[in-house]
């Protein structure tokens, strides 16, 4: 884990407030844990990526259970869809307009759970309105915000505060004031996380 400039951590909170609604708002729909929690992770990732698929079925739901759901972590996604991943932006727009039905996460977890179904398709947008159903959600409703492009802008802004922070691949964390990059298993994010929580709950 390497030294970041403060600006890398102004870009993404910039980035996550980039929409009409308030930063808290914004930030509300892909973040998971308590707004209080000592720590905040900024996930940059790529919905195509096959490492960030790797973390986030491997490696995730471990850091949610011990450090997410106990109030320790606060968990924000960043998209980050990389340019040679065609269908990238596609499902970032679509776990985005999710999130305006309060879905995000449900769908984030099966964009990745079926991204080898998705990813090589010349084109995904049947598949990826059929999760609706999966999601319980309106599956008009999201039809009608891919359509309208609603959520276009902010995954664009996004990925350009991505880069702004330092970011070069997915997936790349940004952990309070540093950059680490790669689909590192919990045990890479532990020691880490727990000198942050460590150092903090002594002030």
């Amino acid at each position: 884990m390497r030294n970041s400039p403060v600006i890398a951590a102004a870009a993404l909170l910039l980035t996550v407030a980039a929409n009409p609604a308030s930063a808290q708002d914004a930030l509300a729909q892909r973040a998971k844990g308590s707004p209080t929690a000592p720590v905040t992770v900024f996930e940059m990732s790529d919905f195509q990526c096959p490492y960030c698929r790797r973390f986030a079925i491997e490696t995730f739901p471990e850091l949610d259970r011990d450090y997410v759901k106990t109030g320790k972590v606060r968990w924000v996604f960043v998209n980050f869809p990389l340019p040679r991943h065609s269908n990238a932006t596609p499902a970032a727009e679509v776990a985005m307009c999710a999130g305006r039905q309060g879905a995000f996460w449900p769908v984030h977890d099966l964009l990745f759970k079926y991204q080898d179904t998705w990813s090589p398709l010349a084109s995904p947008a049947e598949f990826f309105l059929s999760l609706a159903d999966s999601a319980r959600i309106d599956r008009k409703v999201l039809a009608s915000c891919l359509e309208s492009g609603a959520v276009r802008e902010e995954v664009k802004s996004d990925a350009q505060g991505a880069v702004r922070s330092g970011a070069n691949s997915t997936p790349t964390f940004y952990i309070e004031g540093g950059l680490l990059a790669g689909a590192h298993p919990a045990g890479v994010f532990r020691p880490i996380l727990d000198s942050i929580i460590a150092a903090r709950s002594k002030k």
